[in-house]
């Protein structure tokens, strides 16, 4: 299979144990993600390895019987070790604290230890058959701290550590669940439902079993998964996948249904906010995403975004072997744990709607530069988008920009305005990389255009088309490079009325550095100048720019009315309009600017004559050359 054939993979640096044959026991702890590899025999030997974090830990503990669960507090402070049903043993990694062991028995008679979980660095949770017990580790006392604990029959339990939500299996089927939150020392107690076990012929019952069930946080929002296999009697045999959302408050429901299309053995993953599900038997994964919604399908019910593929296999060099190639189901090499990631290159081309494609991709975390490929291949590629699809994608990301610049400003103003009283304090809006701006678009996409001579007939040239959308879209003001490549390439496929119905209808906003672009086409579109002068009387702010640009096109008297029309005559200099005169050869226009700054002078100083810091001692000699010494004006006399 080719690399794009694949969209899921295994991590680059995957957990390894070496003599990993020697290893009794393997524990994975998801909330610090931790791998533990214990070995007895004397004194119990443990090896701690993260994927994020290269220097593993290793350490020996006395050998006191067989670890069913070990755990590190968060930060590695305290070890956590189960031996038996009914205890669990402490050891300090604290810098300074005694290395010894201490231990706490359950409180509930009778009742044994299913398991344990941490919800802060000293603050963990024992879970019986019998219930939940609370307790805060003391670890200068060596010892614990019951802060409140709840009587239930507990089956099995599931946790969830990016929400300190512990979830618990009750009744006789176990498909009644209840739902614990833990916080700062506090255990709060959540609503309670129920899950709706298939239909199986009398007398048989079906019971809910943990291999079925999955907690994790998608989107910022806690959900409980159910594997749900239909009956073969039914309709639809086919499993699928029930999503029930956990709110901290009020009542669980349930909002989504993904449809896997097929029977078998499955097992559940969250990759980056997807929901990723492996069938066995085919060895194919297939992935969801509970924000795209399929257009001819019932409300919240899902079809996978992508056909099935096998995860990617991953080559390990082993000594005096070579590499060998391991996939998930592999047995060939143990010793080994990956953590999985998607691939998003691959997902380019199998998901050939472009709108779906982009709010796929705007979702997830590494998708800056493969949503600009997808730009450049809608404008630059063999598989061009008609200006419908060029106009969807942009409008899409140009509402995440603007949505970015809002909350940007919000916290803004809010900080610039102070903390209010009883506010909680603002955190800064994070820049993911779906936040992509003008720069990006230009030296990843646009820019090729310029570095390029286009040849294609105007009726298919998809730049002016692009541009047009984007240069529509109201997220942020455009910057001038933008404007620059629209007009250039309207002006290259002589697409002048476009350009002219641009700027009449402000799609292309009123600047200086864009009237000055105008002016310097206007050799090949002489238009352009008139369109550049109008833009900088828009302005208001641009009055010596227009004086410039009348006086280099020899429009001495259409310079002097406009400055006299706004007011701006008495101040303007004399020499420049003399000179600029001077330069047409026309010696009566010479006659009637040279007159106007006389009169000026007259009126301001009460003398024709101009002063030295004027510096127009030439023009008064030519004047006098041309038209004779007794047609300067003489000064008024009382």
């Amino acid at each position: 299979m080719s690399e794009e054939h694949y969209y899921l993979e295994l991590c680059e640096n995957p957990v390894q144990f070496e003599n990993a044959s020697s290893v009794n026991n393997v524990f994975f702890d998801e909330a610090n993600k931790q791998v533990f590899a214990v070995r007895s025999g004397g004194a119990t030997g443990v090896v701690v390895k993260g994927p994020e974090d290269k220097s593993s830990v290793a350490f020996r503990m006395d050998d006191k019987g067989e670890v069913k669960c070990i755990k590190f507090s968060i930060g590695n402070k305290i070890l956590a070790v189960q031996r038996t049903p009914k205890s669990v043993d402490f050891i300090n990694f604290i810098p300074d604290y005694p290395h010894l062991e201490f231990s706490q028995e359950c409180k509930m008679k009778n009742a044994s230890i299913l398991g344990f979980c941490w919800t802060n660095w000293n603050e963990i949770v024992f879970i019986t058959d019998q219930g939940i017990e609370f307790y805060q580790v003391l670890p200068d006392k060596r010892s614990l701290k019951l802060l409140k604990s709840q009587s239930i029959n507990v089956n099995w339990y599931m946790y969830c550590p990016e929400t300190a939500v512990i979830l618990l299996s009750t009744t006789f089927q176990g498909n009644v669940l209840q739902p614990f939150a833990f916080k700062s020392g506090t255990m709060s107690k959540m609503s309670k439902f129920e899950i709706e076990l298939p239909v199986v012929p009398k007398p048989a019952k079906l019971n809910l079993s943990e291999r079925d069930i999955a907690v994790a946080n998608i989107y910022g929002q806690l959900y409980v998964m159910y594997l749900k296999h239909h009956s073969r009697t039914t309709d639809s045999p086919c499993a699928e996948v029930i999503l029930y959302q956990l709110p901290r408050e009020g009542s669980c429901k349930k909002t989504n249904v993904l449809k896997l299309n097929t029977t078998g053995k499955f097992a559940l993953n969250v990759v980056d906010n997807l929901v990723v599900v492996h069938h066995q038997s085919t060895q194919t994964s297939i992935i969801f995403d509970i924000k795209l919604r399929e257009p001819d399908c019932a409300l919240n019910v899902h079809q996978p975004v992508l056909p099935p593929r096998s995860i990617h296999p991953y080559r390990i060099p082993l000594t005096g072997i070579g590499c060998v190639t391991c996939s998930v189901c592999s047995s060939s090499v143990s010793g080994y744990q990956w953590y999985l990631q998607v691939k998003l290159p691959p997902t380019v081309n199998l998901l050939q709607d472009k709108g779906k494609l982009i709010d796929f991709l705007l979702r997830r975390r590494d998708c800056k530069m493969v949503i600009l490929s997808v730009c450049s291949q809608m404008l630059n590629g063999e598989d061009k988008g008609s200006l419908p699809v060029v106009a969807t994608v942009f409008d899409k990301l140009n509402q995440v920009f603007k949505e970015y610049l809002e909350a940007e400003q919000t916290y803004t103003v809010a900080m610039e305005s102070g903390p209010s009283r009883g506010s909680t304090a603002r955190e800064r809006p994070v820049r993911t990389q779906a936040v992509i701006d003008q720069s990006d678009m230009y030296t990843h996409v646009l820019s090729s255009f310029t570095e390029k001579k286009v040849t294609e007939p105007p009726s298919c040239d998809p730049i002016s088309h692009q541009l047009t959308v984007c240069l529509n879209g109201e997220a942020h003001i455009l910057m001038h490079y933008l404007y620059e490549l629209v007009i250039k390439t309207l002006v290259h496929h002589s697409l002048f009325y476009m350009l002219h119905q641009f700027l009449q209808y402000h799609v292309l906003s009123d600047s200086k550095p864009l009237a000055c672009l105008l002016l310097s086409l206007e050799g090949t579109y002489p238009a352009a100048h008139q369109l550049s002068l109008d833009m900088l009387k828009r302005l208001s702010t641009a009055n010596d720019e227009i004086v410039e640009v009348l006086l280099s096109k020899q429009q001495v008297l259409g310079a002097l009315r406009f400055i006299r029309s706004v007011g701006g005559n008495d101040n303007i200099s004399a020499r420049k309009f003399l000179d600029a005169a001077l330069q047409t050869a026309d010696q009566m226009l010479f006659y009637t600017i040279f007159r106007f700054f006389e009169q000026r002078n007259l009126r301001l100083r009460g003398s024709p004559s101009f002063n030295p810091g004027e510096h127009c001692e030439e023009h008064v000699v030519y004047f006098k050359q041309v038209f004779g010494e007794q047609a300067l004006m003489k000064q008024a006399t009382v």
